[in-house]
């Protein structure tokens, strides 16, 4: 069985993939914004560990990462955590991602929440976007990071997932694609043998199926201006 930490795991896909990753008898560690965003004791006593850290907070992220990293290794990374709008868009959705990376022992899988949404992203985004960027940028930018990080890293393999529309707190009642479908792409990705991931590092996924990201985030060019612009903002270094 895997050790997987999913962050954003109150509500939600995140809730959904922590509650369906412990059923499956793999061990949670379910990161929470904190310990109030989730108080039922039936899903708390199903996880492994639960750790509490605001990511708009680069300090509160990097004792994220040590409060992680002293469990020991982890065997995936699910970057779940994220938000719409408002003035923490980038820092929930890129910086947290990239600082813990950067903080904590690689696990042997990262997998970031994209979205169709990343499309429409600025490829022209600079260090100052990183106070006001839209929700679109955010994922463009991830979506690039777990791109990046596929092509340096060869232990630890990273792919972004396109979730759908879903109908939860941020998709909304009325959102149109399928809840379960939604979340079941990160467990795969995070558990299955590697043999059954085609590619094996490197995918933008949409319900367990590969497809064709946004050509920057795939860009080796605008990956390393991404992550230098993030090296610069965190003063933390892959």
């Amino acid at each position: 069985m895997a050790r997987v930490m999913v962050t954003g795991a109150s509500s939600g896909l995140g809730r959904l993939i922590a509650e369906s990753l412990a059923d499956a008898g793999h061990d949670v560690v379910a990161h929470l914004r904190s310990a109030d965003r989730l108080t039922d004791p039936d899903v708390l006593a199903r996880m492994h560990t639960v750790i509490c850290g605001d990511l708009a907070d680069p300090g509160q992220v990097r004792a994220v990462a040590e409060q992680a990293a002293a469990l020991g290794p982890l065997d995936a990374v699910i970057h779940n955590a994220g938000v719409l709008s408002g003035p923490d868009v980038m820092a929930v959705n890129v910086v947290a991602p990239y600082l813990l990376t950067a903080c904590m022992p690689l696990p042997g899988r990262i997998i970031v929440t994209s979205s169709s949404m990343h499309r429409d992203g600025d490829t022209r985004v600079g260090a100052d976007d990183f106070d006001r960027g839209s929700y679109s940028t955010s994922k463009l930018c991830v979506t690039a990071f777990a791109m990046a990080l596929a092509r340096s890293s060869g232990d630890t393999l990273a792919h972004a997932v396109d979730p759908g529309w879903v109908p939860t707190r941020m998709g909304g009642p009325g959102a149109p694609d399928d809840l379960t479908a939604g979340h079941r792409t990160q467990e795969w990705l995070a558990t299955a043998p590697e043999t059954d991931i085609t590619p094996r590092t490197g995918g933008y996924w949409h319900h367990r199926r590969a497809t064709e990201p946004h050509r920057a985030a795939l860009d080796p060019r605008f990956q390393n201006r991404l992550i230098g612009i993030l090296e610069r903002r965190t003063g933390a270094s892959l």
